[in-house]
């Protein structure tokens, strides 16, 4: 079997995720190239995964490495340009979420992928490839819960992390933008439905710093879909526990719920302070299943030349969702949501 040649733009906390998964993880791929702008992370590409072919412009390793695929991990506004420059160059492209981060883009990103409809483009919305989500999906399928029709969605990041929010909230597009695009895909994908109307607030209690950035940091949002349907998002990032994810989806004949404990693993704490399940600390550690298996599916969508399951126009679904709550968030009313 004729190994997929990848080259990975971005090498950053999930970048480096995502390449390890390429370089050691995944049988028939070459991590062949590596593109950063931090010298640094190129650097890491050299020691730490053995790819000797490094740039530092995205451009140019478009044309000069040997490889058959991208996978962009970028910053978000640059998703959109590097899509369309890596279809224009003949390779199949794996995009990190979101889509692009203003309306225009994801049209563009759209436009480059209708354009070049021979080549696999895959949008990492990695939840649906998570076992416990795709096991839901499947009960879902079998009619155990009846029709769904109510998702309520936690996602909270970890208080330790917390500086590193307050220094990317001015340019992050707020809270929701930022931190609600899965929550959002996974309502769409579990209700087989679109929102049409958002009402969102948000609150500061710890952190000041984020409502001088126009932001807060904690975030909830209510949806109404199209076919009745019902919305809940909780959205933060001061969990003092860890990492807090989880999903409920309600139907008409019963519940599933995922994750309601974040579990470390199976293990409970017996001591001195009581019964204790430790929790995740980080999105690398609660999805690392996840991300392995969003990128085998994307080696084998170009080995078998399917398209994934996941477009480019749920991308820009969830961008126009995103947005539409930010609006209502900042302008404290009710929006409708137009597609």
């Amino acid at each position: 079997m004729k190994n997929i040649n990848v080259g990975i733009v971005g090498l950053g906390r999930l970048g480096k995720e995502h390449a390890k998964n390429l370089a050691f993880r995944i049988a028939g791929v070459k991590l062949n190239a590596a593109c950063s702008i931090v010298k640094s992370e190129l650097e890491y590409a050299k020691k730490e995964l053995g790819v000797q072919d490094v740039y530092s412009d995205y451009r140019e390793m478009l044309k000069q490495a040997d490889i058959d695929a991208v996978v962009i991990v970028t910053t978000s506004s640059e998703h959109c340009w590097q899509i369309a420059a890596a279809l224009d160059a003949g390779k199949h492209v794996f995009s990190d979420k979101p889509l692009g981060v203003t309306i225009e883009e994801c049209r563009l990103a759209e436009a480059a992928v209708a354009k070049h409809a021979d080549q696999i483009f895959f949008l990492g919305f990695m939840r649906r490839f998570d076992p416990s989500y795709a096991y839901a999906k499947e009960k879902i399928k079998q009619g155990l819960i009846g029709r769904p029709y109510m998702i309520k969605a936690t996602g909270i990041d970890p208080e330790a992390l917390v500086e590193g929010a307050i220094k990317f909230a001015p340019t992050s597009g707020g809270i929701f933008t930022d931190m609600a695009i899965h929550d959002i895909d996974l309502m769409r994908w579990f209700l087989e439905d679109n929102p049409v109307e958002v009402y969102a607030n948000g609150a500061t209690f710890k952190h000041p710093e984020f409502k001088a950035a126009n932001d807060d940091e904690t975030g909830v949002a209510m949806y109404k879909c199209a076919k009745g349907g019902i919305g809940f998002v909780h959205v933060g990032r001061t969990a003092s526990y860890g990492y807090h994810v989880e999903t409920e989806i309600i139907g008409t004949e019963g519940t599933l719920r995922i994750s309601p404990v974040p579990e470390k693993n199976l293990c409970a704490i017996y001591d001195i302070h009581g019964v204790v399940k430790e929790c995740v600390t980080g999105f690398p550690e609660r999805f690392a299943e996840a991300y392995r298996l969003e990128m085998e599916n994307f080696i084998a969508c170009i080995r078998s030349n399917k398209q994934p399951e996941v477009s480019v126009f749920d991308g820009t679904k969830s961008t126009q969702i995103a947005f539409a709550t930010t609006t209502s968030y900042r302008n404290k009313e009710v929006i409708k949501i137009g597609y």
